[in-house]
């Protein structure tokens, strides 16, 4: 049979996913040797960064095109064996991989390309934070404004990141302008004239993911640095568009299940070498904790990997989205988020009970920390609206 290049690109793609996994093993081994004293220290990611740069992860966790990118299904699995090993970066690299999409989300084709050739190529590290519209968001509205100027924007505020606020070469974030009254989403350069960043400090879990503020004071945004208008009222959003937020919450599912996955094997090696309040084979009761945490893990595993699917299907179909598939998407990602949130927590505590062995705790911590900012009842409150009332945007618009 001849080669065609079709055949090419295939082998070419499916070489390159074996290497990207052999890497992610890697490097999750390498975290995974000193975690704790880094979660000790609470320091900015630069050493993790610094491994996953030279590692070409922060290259290969960039949206698929041919000869590079990484597809989402293979992308959320290089974030989860991360995240299990450390969940910390493994945020980051879950953030970076999302926000490396907001050209596809919110830019031109032409504009997202040339933005993703680049990241490759200068191997960017990006992070983001962008406001939206949700229903449940009880702030005074934007926190950031721009003003239009002969030459682009100019951009001021604050804004609290999640990641890698000290390290990172991309911030994607949205804001008003305070003329038009659009929402616009743009990305700034730490090292533009006018950012500085303030990190923050004795976080409870999480420590090593660098969040902190960034204040942006008269920062200049020329025309190249906006990706694009979002519509104030989010069910005027393009559907494809509108996959933009719940991406972000499906990977850091993939970090939750990070979570639970290096907290339960951390448990289970400190069983199997006698480091634990009760020994294997000693006591069923034991068999039948690990029983019921295993089960709970693999559930989460199960409804994650189904929205993973159905999230990787609606990417591939790209602007021929319509409305009622992107709803369908943000009701199985809320879904997704509440049972892994719910396995999370629980799992992470009950390991506690098992075994004695610093830092153990830091497995519950992480998980408090991601999950603090969505409220279990207004997701399942959405989702009931959902099943009930059908596939419309303006439900889809409620899963925050």
């Amino acid at each position: 049979m001849p080669t065609t290049p079709s055949t090419l690109d295939r082998t070419t793609a499916a070489e390159r996913r074996r290497t990207l996994v052999r890497t992610t093993r890697d490097v999750a081994e390498d975290l995974a040797a000193d975690a704790l004293a880094r979660d000790q220290a609470g320091r900015p990611p630069t050493d993790e960064v610094a491994r996953l740069r030279e590692a070409g992860l922060l290259a290969a966790l960039t949206p698929p095109a041919p000869e590079r990118g990484t597809d989402w299904r293979t992308g959320c699995a290089v974030v989860r064996r991360v995240a299990s090993a450390d969940s910390s970066v493994g945020e980051v690299l879950a953030r970076h991989y999302v926000h490396a999409w907001s050209g596809r989300f919110h830019a031109s084709r032409h504009h997202a390309d040339a933005l993703e050739e680049e990241s490759v190529r200068a191997q960017w590290l990006w992070t983001g934070a962008s406001r939206g519209t949700a229903p449940d968001d009880d702030s005074d509205g934007q926190d950031l404004t721009l003003r239009p100027r002969d030459s682009g924007h100019v951009l001021n505020g604050c804004r609290f990141v999640d990641t890698a606020v000290a390290v990172a070469d991309r911030i994607v974030v949205d804001a008003r302008c305070a003329v038009t009254g659009d929402i616009l989403t743009v990305l700034i350069p730490p090292d533009a004239r006018g950012v500085t960043v303030e990190p923050a400090h004795d976080r409870l879990g999480q420590r090593v993911a660098g969040a902190g503020t960034v204040v942006l004071d008269r920062v200049t945004v020329p025309p190249g640095q906006v990706l694009g208008r979002r519509p104030d009222d989010e069910e005027s959003t393009a559907p494809f568009t509108a996959l933009a937020e719940p991406a972000l919450r499906l990977a850091l599912c993939h970090v939750g299940l990070g979570i639970v996955e290096g907290a339960l094997s951390e448990a289970r090696d400190l069983s199997r070498g006698g480091r634990a309040y009760r020994l294997p084979g000693t006591d069923p009761d034991l068999f039948l904790t690990y029983g019921e945490l295993a089960s709970a893990a693999q559930t989460a595993i199960a409804v994650v990997d189904r929205a993973t699917e159905t999230m990787a299907q609606a990417l591939d179909t790209g602007a021929r989205l319509d409305d009622e598939e992107a709803a369908g998407v943000s009701a199985l990602v809320a879904t997704a988020e509440t049972v892994t949130s719910k396995a999370a927590l629980h799992i992470t505590a009950r390991v506690l009970e098992l075994a004695d062995a610093p830092g153990l705790d830091r497995f519950w911590r992480n998980a408090r920390v991601l999950t603090a900012h969505h409220p279990a009842a207004h997701r399942l409150r959405s989702i009931g609206e959902h099943y009930l009332n059908g596939s419309h945007r303006a439900v889809a618009a409620t899963f925050h």
